[in-house]
């Protein structure tokens, strides 16, 4: 199989590429400074010519390259734009969008027919792009993300937030409260490959069945050989979880084993 992917250098971009890679599949990366994402003609030229089996849509705007209005052209128009290059082209199309689709006052555990609400923001651009690919690309795969975890600090994941929120604070509050979408990226990656060739339709990828923030901090802080000081906290209530049977993600507990 051939893929190209976006957001190659992201959390979630970089463990795909390195997944794929060690399956055997052939990866292209989509360079941003070599195929501008705000015009139509080289995105298309750039996909015709490598000829991929399935195109990940995996980027955000995490960093600016002085685009006016970057995060909507990189979250909807570009999109947008790949959906329906994809149908031109017949070409699988992968799309990752966000549990922030969602609000705070949204009531969870969330399913594929939960409407979304988010009226501003990243989550209302995320939410506006999903509609606008089945529009495009009824053919395509949506697959909403929860907060990724790695294994080590240096990348946008919850790792980070820990040592970052330790770093800053002296502690780590963690709400017993609040039960987040989440799964390690590297359970990610396979579940994103599993839809390249999945019915075409809105997937939920959480491996977070049971556990609230602070039972999951805890565990990380016992992997991680207990650097952080993790504190319970009940004043965030929001159950975040996502759920779909249908996706084949290990549970949390299969890599943190010291979960209730």
């Amino acid at each position: 199989m051939k893929a190209i992917l976006t957001g190659a250098a992201g959390t979630v971009g970089s463990a795909m590429a390195t997944h794929l890679r060690e399956l055997g599949h052939q990866v292209s990366t989509w360079n941003r400074r070599v195929v501008p994402i705000d015009r139509y003609q080289p995105m298309e030229d750039f996909v015709r010519r490598e000829r991929p089996d399935v195109l990940f849509h995996l980027a955000i705007a995490s960093r600016s390259t002085g685009i006016a209005n970057e995060s909507w052209v990189v979250n909807y128009e570009w999109t947008s734009e790949l959906a329906w290059i994809t149908r031109q082209l017949d070409v699988r199309f992968v799309f990752t969008s966000s549990v922030m689709v969602f609000t705070n006052n949204a009531k969870g555990p969330f399913t594929v027919e939960s409407v979304p609400n988010a009226g501003e923001g990243y989550g209302c651009e995320k939410r506006m792009a999903e509609q606008r690919v089945f529009h495009q690309n009824p053919q395509a795969v949506v697959a909403r993300l929860g907060w990724q975890i790695g294994e080590r600090v240096g990348s946008n994941n919850m790792i980070d937030f820990l040592a970052k929120q330790s770093a800053s604070n002296g502690s780590v509050q963690a709400s017993r409260k609040w039960y987040p979408a989440c799964s390690f990226v590297r359970d990610t990656a396979p579940a994103l490959l599993w839809l390249a060739s999945a019915t075409p339709g809105l997937y939920l990828i959480d491996s977070n069945t049971r556990w609230n923030f602070h039972q999951i901090a805890s565990a990380l802080n016992e992997k991680h050989g207990r650097r952080w000081n993790v504190i319970g906290i009940d004043d965030f209530v929001y159950d975040q979880r996502m759920i779909d049977p249908r996706v084949p993600i290990p549970s949390l507990q299969s890599t943190l084993p010291s979960l209730p």
